[in-house]
């Protein structure tokens, strides 16, 4: 039988297993969360997510939580704001990504080649994760994350970007999200050591 409601933070939540944990606000131990307790799944749970619930026990003495909600901590207002901040930085960068590598494509300083690596394996990417997304909302055998994060360093990060914010996927998991700009970052470098002397000898020595 459920206690008196509780506010709390999803502190851990693995998607592809469809458990994780929920952390109260102030003092107290985090419980154990099933996605079958949340009342709502329109959309997956996320880490970081704020949520009311209450606490049961199952046959084992451990506590989970139950009739579990979403908490809406800030107005709508100010959530519409904040997500719409969050949400348009990134695509800024993979405007600005594309842009320079047309630039510098035009002035032939990077052969066509890039740009049509680049373009390939975004298209790939969105594919992958609009397949993950809807194997998430189905139940269905998930692509790893060491997957999409391969993808990004190969090149389809500004499509993994746009599959991101557009799905709503991936896109609200902090672990993810590190993992994948750092992927970005390595990607970028890479690409900056291109336009370097012995990148452009070693890219035509490839290409030729």
């Amino acid at each position: 039988m459920g206690t008196a409601r509780q506010k709390g933070r999803i502190t851990h939540w693995n998607a592809e297993r469809g458990f994780g944990f929920v952390t109260p606000v102030g003092d107290g131990e985090r419980v154990f969360l099933h996605i079958s307790a949340i009342a709502d799944r329109r959309r997956q749970p996320a880490e970081g997510d704020m949520v009311t619930y209450e606490v049961a026990f199952d046959e084992r003495k451990r506590p989970r939580a139950v009739s579990v909600r979403a908490s809406i901590l800030l107005s709508q207002k100010s959530q519409t704001t904040s997500r719409r901040a969050s949400g348009s930085a990134p695509l800024i960068v993979v405007s600005l990504f594309l842009m320079f590598v047309i630039v510098e494509t035009l002035a032939g300083r990077l052969p066509l080649t890039i740009i049509s690596i680049y373009g390939s394996v975004s298209v790939v990417t969105f594919l992958v994760y609009w397949v993950d997304k809807s194997a998430a909302r189905l139940g269905h055998w998930r692509t790893k994350e060491s997957s999409l994060l391969l993808l990004g360093l190969a090149g389809g990060w500004p499509g993994a970007v746009v599959a991101q914010r557009s799905l709503r996927h991936k896109s609200r998991k902090e672990s993810f999200q590190r993992a994948f700009w750092v992927t970005v970052v390595m990607n970028s470098a890479a690409l900056g050591w291109l336009l370097t002397e012995s990148g452009s000898k070693f890219l035509g020595q490839l290409l030729n």
